[in-house]
């Protein structure tokens, strides 16, 4: 039997809309997992580790220090994992000082910071604030944003002030926290109110073996059944979703159970990332996003297990509360919800929930771990083996080449013909280039700053950018 080829525009859907802020941020070489040679004596030498090695270490040290450990973070400069402890047992201390981290005593634990969150939880509750733990200056960093003002400002600044100037710090973000539902070329859904707009994330397998996608949970709350363009057939239909609490993700599975759906994102031009592992965002570590509204951008994890109020889009002058996001000093605009956040090394970190700001004045940006969400639903990373399939032979692709110039990563939403001679590029490369737009963008309508100007913007002179597999008999999904 055979099956309609989804256009490589809409099938290689991208991920959530986010920008580095400054200059564009070049992904680290892969260093040595530690130094060669160390014996007893040289043991309590920091180690030069690549950023998963040391969310890896983290997570062991965190488990053996107990109630001692207070947080981590990759100190990206000096390719290292600094630790903090309280209240440590020496050997404990040097035990973690012998695998290679960096330690260093600090005052707040990390159940005196869980406490003040909850606090804050319990006392300030206000659409448009968001908090988390900060292992660099271990305290619970509060963000407002422009919409909190008056009594409710008022509010979230005596609640901070309680927690004490060593416990708690507050601080203003631009714009306004919101998901970013509308905007940009991604997957579509018709509803009562109109069509909406979300992007894929990672390709998985649901847990009956079925090929299932991971995306936001706002999207998948907002609506059921999604397809490749906004005037298309379904070609997925919503299986699970969590959105608020704690988290924001959905699992939508294809209705055609032979889809192919490679486990890769597609940064442009013929070049993929090719996605092999879920990994736990480490503060400190840069990461990757592609976007279909701004291209591909990079960043830095600045926070874990943050807690965002957004304001209600069903409710009126209601709360959206979600739990256990991961905080990034990248932007977003509308269209990216659900997008993927990865690594150079092909780790699957995020899929994007919102955030304030644009990716022209810059901004802050939340991401459901992924990690988190494949163990709610069930699902596994990747298809169970199936590839691109003749014709989208993309090229294994080093995000960091690419992520400083949006143009190169542009048409990544049509992605063109397959070019399967083309070299790994670095995504970082095309990631910082703001000028620079994104390939396919001219057919994302007006560019409205809210995205309700994106709405119709389908880009139909990209619709036949299906590489050279048009007329393949299979179907193939990828992630944008």
């Amino acid at each position: 039997m055979s099956h309609k080829r989804i256009p490589k525009r809409n099938a290689a859907i991208a991920a959530g809309g986010v920008v580095a802020l400054g200059a564009a941020a070049f992904l680290l070489p892969n260093a040595n997992a530690s130094q060669d040679g160390n014996t007893d004596a040289s043991a309590a030498a920091p180690k030069t580790l690549k950023a998963t090695a040391a969310s890896d270490l983290a997570s062991q040290l965190q488990d053996l220090l107990g109630q001692a450990f207070a947080g981590s973070y990759y100190d990206s400069g000096k390719q290292e994992l600094v630790v903090n402890v309280i209240n440590g047992d020496n050997n404990v201390i040097v035990q973690a000082q012998k695998a290679g981290a960096v330690v260093r005593q600090v005052a707040n634990s990390t159940k005196d910071l869980q406490a003040a969150a909850a606090t804050l939880k319990t006392k300030a509750t206000i659409p448009g604030t968001a908090w988390a733990i900060d292992p660099k200056t271990n305290k619970v960093v509060v963000s407002a944003d422009s919409t909190v003002t008056g009594t409710k400002w008022d509010t979230l600044e005596s609640t901070v002030k309680s927690l004490g100037s060593n416990m708690a710090t507050l601080k203003k973000t631009s714009g306004s926290f919101k998901t970013f539902v509308s905007g940009g070329d991604a997957i579509f859904s018709q509803v009562a109110q109109g069509s909406v707009r979300c992007s894929l994330g990672f390709n998985v397998t649901a847990s009956d073996g079925s090929p299932a996608f991971l995306t936001a949970g706002h999207c998948g709350v907002a609506a059921k059944d999604w397809s490749d363009s906004e005037t298309g057939q379904p070609i997925a239909t919503v299986d699970q979703a969590q959105f608020p609490g704690n988290g924001d993700f959905s699992l939508v599975k294809y209705n055609d159970a032979t889809t192919q759906a490679p486990s890769e994102v597609n940064i442009g031009n013929g070049q993929t990332v090719a996605i092999n592992q879920a990994e736990d965002a480490t503060v400190g570590t840069t990461v990757f996003r592609m976007g279909s509204t701004t291209g591909l951008h990079d960043g830095q994890v600045t926070g874990l297990d943050a807690t965002v109020n957004f304001a209600s889009e069903t409710v009126p002058g209601g709360t959206d509360t979600v739990t256990g996001l991961i905080q990034t000093n990248v932007c977003a605009e509308a269209g990216d919800s659900g997008g993927s956040l990865f690594t150079q090394d092909g780790g699957a970190v995020g899929m994007t929930s919102g955030g304030s700001g644009d990716c022209t004045a810059g901004g802050e940006t939340f991401f459901q771990p992924v990690t988190t969400a494949l163990q709610a639903t069930g699902a596994t990373l990747g298809n169970g083996g199936a590839g691109a399939g003749a014709g989208d032979a993309s090229a294994t692709a080093d995000p960091s080449a690419t992520a400083s110039d949006p143009a190169a990563g542009g048409d990544q939403i049509g992605g063109g013909t397959a070019d399967p001679s083309a070299t790994a590029a670095d995504p970082s490369a095309t990631a910082a280039d703001p000028s620079a737009t994104a390939g396919d963008q001219s057919g994302a309508g007006t560019g409205d700053a809210t995205g309700t100007g994106d709405q119709t913007g389908t880009g139909t002179g990209d619709q036949s950018a299906t590489g050279a597999n048009a007329n393949g008999s299979s179907s193939h999904h990828k992630n944008r």
